[in-house]
């Protein structure tokens, strides 16, 4: 009798690396869940990202469904390493939450990032997007790519202007201010 589920290998795709002069956007490995874990410990880390500390099995999860976007959509998050100590510093990427937002943002590209805090200030966030975004740009048919921000996430709103995102609503999403941008 066959196996009711695949085999891993069924669902295996390579995930693009992309490189920067400080920066090495890759593919998740099982390592990085401690780094990313401890993270979410950390209030500077998730005061924007729902405002409370996460569990490691709820960050487990997470990951799970940063991977899963790959295999799914065809694009998705890549873990960030900081080149100089080869350390798993954050994620950047798109996805598709299908989040229950008025407007909706619905099967248009979210971009997204969040940066250990040691790392802040440092210009990481922009070399990252930065990188992203061209990728974006060569392998996504519809130009227009979204992200939703805290409004008071100063530096985040800093560098999505950066690269063109301007404001076109503001909401609440799970019960939280946001503001939602949009980049042509």
């Amino acid at each position: 009798m066959p196996s009711p589920l695949p085999s891993a290998h069924s669902y295996a795709i390579q995930v693009p690396v992309l490189e920067t002069e400080r920066l090495l956007l890759r593919g998740y490995q099982l390592a990085d869940l401690s780094e990313f874990a401890a993270m979410w410990t950390e209030p500077d880390f998730y005061r924007f990202l729902g405002g409370k500390p996460q569990s490691e099995e709820d960050v487990w999860r997470r990951l799970m469904g940063l991977v899963g976007h790959w295999v799914l959509m065809g694009y998705g998050y890549w873990a960030v390493e900081e080149k100089s100590t080869g350390r798993f510093i954050g994620n950047i990427g798109f996805s598709d939450y299908n989040r229950d937002l008025t407007p909706s943002i619905k099967g248009i590209p979210e971009i997204g990032w969040v940066l250990a805090p040691r790392v802040h200030g440092l210009g990481y966030a922009t070399e990252a997007v930065r990188a992203a975004l061209a990728w974006g740009d060569q392998h996504f048919a519809q130009k227009r790519t979204v992200c939703i921000i805290d409004p008071a996430n100063t530096p985040s709103l800093h560098v999505a202007q950066k690269f063109g995102y301007q404001e076109f609503a503001r909401t609440t999403y799970k019960e939280q201010p946001i503001i939602i941008l949009s980049r042509e």
